[in-house]
């Protein structure tokens, strides 16, 4: 495709330009041997527009856990950086911004990991950056990437181009959209017993991949399947909605990010096909963490899957349960978004890795990545009460959570976990 033709050109110069800001870059400390007593870790998130309110939550999440910590991995005291992917004018990640970020965090020498992004978007064009790094490859770990093709054979040529020093650097710590489609797909007919569909997706690398899934699941289990993209920048979905009524669907999937006019598009959807019991609206967690959207009416008994557990099910844990109580004592609510403990959980990883390096980002990617014991996070300690292992191979975690949740009274409401197959 010539867009991803022209994105693979833009990550190109971008590592160039990353590699001149390493040479030349002279401020912070020195972390380029085993007497680093102070390094950074950058956290990249989408921090305006829709996002907003789930990145704060990841924000003061992993300051709150850092700070419990001592500021400090083992000998190395450590500083959360913000870097925001987002900008006013998108309103959301911005391919560029995330491009800059990726420079940034190479040019910063006392930065030695990343903890996102939020977006597999903007996941897309920061790995081959960061891999490129010469004095890395350099670490990052996502608390929300879901695309599959980031770690594992999913479109052409990946995850190979992602990672142009055939060098991993990228892991995660939820698991991915080829589960969580699937999940969806399963729950639509099995507890809602659908039979048509109007499968949507936003375009993005994101929306599309959680779309293809849920569709080949769904045609599977014998739910009849209508695809199509919905422009983020149209007005109203008049048209898309009085079709799919003509067609008589009685499910509506919307595979993408509130953030794509979400809003907008579940307003029509409800306007023209009717309220979420007489045609079932189902989205994946691009539409999760919204308190915009769980507050619209039009939100109401929808269906959501979240790769992962949401918060009620991960306050069980004792070790999860303390921190939230411990959050909301300091932010006076809990989290936004279940996010905000996965971003903790990836910080966990990252810590871990800089406490077993020497200091370096080389060593840091290779505590984690690149064939060796990985990282394991016991569960006396993950934030996800449950053991977390990161696979030295692929960068994924043995954790496959799926869970399936509803709005109930503007709150996202836990329904069941689901299991994965």
């Amino acid at each position: 495709m010539n867009r991803r033709i022209k994105a693979l050109t833009v990550l190109a110069a971008a590592a160039a330009t990353a590699v001149a800001a390493t040479a030349c870059d002279s401020s912070g400390g020195d972390n380029g041997g085993s007497g680093v007593t102070e390094v950074v870790v950058g956290v990249d998130l989408p921090f305006q527009g829709s996002s907003k309110d789930a990145s704060d939550s990841t924000w003061n999440a992993m300051s709150l856990y850092l700070e419990q910590a001592g500021n400090k991995a083992g000998k190395y005291k450590v500083t959360l950086k913000k870097y925001d992917d987002s900008t006013a004018a998108a309103g959301k990640w911005d391919a560029a911004q995330c491009t800059k970020n990726a420079n940034d965090h190479v040019a910063n020498t006392n930065e030695v990991a990343v903890m996102g992004t939020y977006n597999s978007g903007c996941a897309q064009l920061q790995i081959p950056v960061l891999n490129q790094d010469p004095s890395g490859p350099m670490l990052m770990v996502s608390h929300a990437n879901t695309n599959p093709g980031l770690t594992k054979a999913w479109d052409a040529n990946e995850p190979q181009k992602w990672y142009p020093t055939n060098k991993r650097n990228y892991a995660r710590v939820v698991t991915t959209d080829d589960y969580q489609g699937k999940a969806a797909a399963q729950m639509a007919i099995k507890d809602l017993g659908v039979k048509n569909c109007l499968v949507l997706d936003d375009t993005e690398t994101y929306g599309k991949g959680v779309a293809k899934q849920f569709a080949e699941e769904a045609t599977k289990q014998g739910i009849k399947v209508t695809q199509q993209g919905w422009d983020s920048k149209a007005t109203n979905y008049n048209a898309l909605f009085n079709k799919a009524k003509t067609d008589g669907v009685d499910c509506v999937f919307t595979g993408g990010v509130f953030d794509n006019n979400g809003g907008q598009l579940v307003k029509d959807k409800v306007k023209i096909l009717g309220d979420n019991q007489k045609v079932k609206l189902i989205g994946p967690d691009g539409m999760v963490g919204y308190p915009e959207f769980d507050k619209m009416p039009e939100a109401e008994g929808s269906f959501q899957t979240f790769p992962g557990l949401g918060l009620s099910d991960l306050s069980k844990s004792a070790v999860t349960g303390k921190f939230l109580a411990d959050y909301k004592t300091k932010f006076g609510a809990d989290p936004a978004s279940p996010y905000a403990l996965y971003g903790v959980q990836a910080l966990q990883v990252i810590l871990a890795a800089i406490e077993k390096s020497d200091g370096t980002r080389k060593s840091v990617t290779e505590q984690v990545l690149g064939g060796g014991a990985g990282i394991t996070i016991p569960a006396s300690t993950a934030i996800l009460g449950k053991d977390i292992k990161i696979d030295p191979a692929s960068g994924d975690v043995n954790a496959i959570d799926m869970t399936i949740q509803t709005i109930t009274g503007g709150k996202e409401t836990t329904v069941k976990a689901w299991p994965v197959s």
